[in-house]
């Protein structure tokens, strides 16, 4: 029970870390999200459509169409044709945006390596290990 309250308590100081951002950005939740997921997936090596993007966020299409253009119209995102499939069109973030997302969070990323930096490999590991599973835990589709 005890990490499940710590899980909690991290998920309330993200949420809270975020909603700062989210003000001095003028965004809504949907689009820092959306900044959140592509910076996650550019992090792994993936591409994402505007429909990863609707269903990441569990929206309609043309709502993630209105969300993709506003990012877009602020210097945010790109729209770009996807690389082995010429009908088909992905996005990714400006520099901009990755700018922007280092002010922001930059102290924030700086003391989480801090943080990791004082547990050893085998640790890290079964944190990420767990981090990932209880991730795809609450992931599943109702």
């Amino acid at each position: 029970m005890q990490t499940l309250t710590a899980v909690q308590s991290l998920s309330d100081a993200l949420d809270r870390m975020h909603s700062g951002m989210k003000g001095d950005m003028d965004m809504n939740a949907s689009d820092l999200a959306t900044l959140r997921m592509l910076t996650i997936r550019e992090r792994r090596g993936q591409m994402v459509s505007p429909h990863d993007v609707a269903t990441h966020l569990r929206i309609s299409t043309a709502s993630t169409t209105k969300l993709i253009d506003r990012l877009v119209a602020a210097g945010h995102l790109e729209r770009r044709p996807h690389p082995s499939d010429g009908r088909a069109r992905v996005v990714v973030l400006t520099e901009k945006s990755r700018r922007e997302f280092f002010r922001h969070f930059g102290g924030h990323l700086m003391a989480m390596s801090e943080t990791a930096a004082a547990f050893d490999d085998e640790q890290l590991e079964t944190i990420t290990r767990f981090m990932d599973e209880l991730t795809t835990a609450i992931s599943t589709d109702d």
